[in-house]
């Protein structure tokens, strides 16, 4: 990150704000702690004008989606089955579409988002990454078309922070470096599920040809 300022911003950079809502703060349903932490840095972030775009992604869940608990009899929060031939997390209900909880967080100058890709839509399918789906019931990941929108924008490295570190940042990062951009995690403006995962996310990112580095610049 070092080179960019406020008065020089790359022409080629994006900032991926991941999941920014109140149903992942630590009041909602599905909390991840220090979540509300990451605000105010996230927000300082998009003012200072390094990047060319701000870019946001957002969980708009259609009620009785696949990947809730609650649409599976006997099951519980955060079991995991087999969806598709692949491991599904089953989530609290969270960020159902025209709920307050699937709004983006005020406090957060959205006006700076060029674009906002609303993901996990299809009631079948889940989408953790802003760039694809999960699997479909075809055994595909069907593309959001961010790819598309970035590289029309002439945008070669995507930057991001948000939640959750282990999930939807995670998946964005491995999905936007296959895609072909220059990819960094801001790791100090992401929290987890699962801080106990760190490691493992940080060797799946670093296997993906992701950079971490912290707001700072730093690399880590």
């Amino acid at each position: 990150m070092q080179g960019l300022t406020a008065s020089n911003p790359s022409e080629q950079t994006a900032l991926l704000v991941v999941d920014i809502q109140p149903d992942f703060m630590p009041d909602g349903p599905l909390a991840v702690a220090g979540g509300d932490e990451i605000l105010a840095p996230i927000a300082d972030l998009m003012d200072r004008g390094k990047y060319r775009l701000v870019l946001a992604t957002q969980d708009w869940h259609p009620a009785g989606h696949i990947s809730f608990a609650s649409s599976h009899a006997g099951k519980g929060d955060f079991d995991v089955i087999d969806l598709y031939g692949h491991d599904q997390v089953l989530w609290p209900d969270h960020c159902v579409q025209g709920t307050p909880g699937a709004e983006l967080v005020r406090g957060l100058d959205w006006r700076r988002a060029a674009a906002v890709i609303r993901k996990g839509m299809e009631p079948d399918t889940d989408s953790y990454s802003g760039f694809r789906n999960n699997w479909n019931p075809r055994g595909v990941r069907p593309a959001t078309g961010l790819a598309g929108y970035l590289r029309e924008r002439g945008i070669e490295h995507v930057y991001l922070c948000g939640l959750a570190r282990d999930y939807c940042v995670k998946w964005s990062a491995e999905d936007a470096a296959s895609a072909g951009f220059a990819t960094t995690v801001i790791w100090d403006l992401t929290r987890a599920v699962d801080p106990e995962a760190d490691g493992e996310v940080r060797q799946s990112l670093e296997r993906a040809g992701v950079r971490i580095v912290t707001s700072a610049g730093e690399l880590i």
